[in-house]
């Protein structure tokens, strides 16, 4: 768990990043919010791949039904920067941009721990469900 804890540091936290830059960039063009939905989609939809083929090694591309799983905790997490920004906005009215970064890159890193465990524990199990012929019980054999 810890080897994929890393891979998912690594990919998601690199993806935050780029994300912390293009938000703000974005933000100049429409509402920061409407920003920050259209990055998290993108971002959600890169990082779901690369945490099947990589950070959890699924053996392949994610699919619809991971990429809706992941959706969840993408909006969560969507709700938790988003949040943290406006909040800081509303204490301070024009906030310097290492401030914001910071504010997002931490609320990011809160929810990414999270976003971690339920993509861990609910999306990318690695647990299989026992094959049909394994819950059939077979009649013991009776010998005389």
């Amino acid at each position: 768990m810890f080897a994929s804890f890393i891979r998912f540091v690594a990919f998601g936290g690199g993806t935050g990043v780029l994300c912390s830059l293009a938000v703000p960039t974005l933000a100049t063009l429409m509402p920061w919010t409407l920003a920050n939905a259209l990055i998290t989609i993108a971002s959600t939809l890169l990082c779901t791949e690369l945490h099947a083929r990589y950070t959890f090694r699924t053996g392949g591309r994610a699919g619809w039904r991971r990429h809706w799983q992941s959706a969840g905790s993408a909006a969560a997490a969507y709700a938790a920067t988003s949040i943290a920004v406006l909040t800081l906005h509303a204490i301070e009215a024009s906030p310097g941009l290492l401030t914001e970064q910071l504010v997002y890159l931490s609320a990011s890193a809160l929810a990414g721990i999270g976003r971690f465990l339920i993509l861990r524990l609910m999306v990318f199990t690695t647990v299989e469900p026992p094959a049909p012929s394994a819950l059939v019980r077979r009649p013991a054999l009776v010998t005389a």
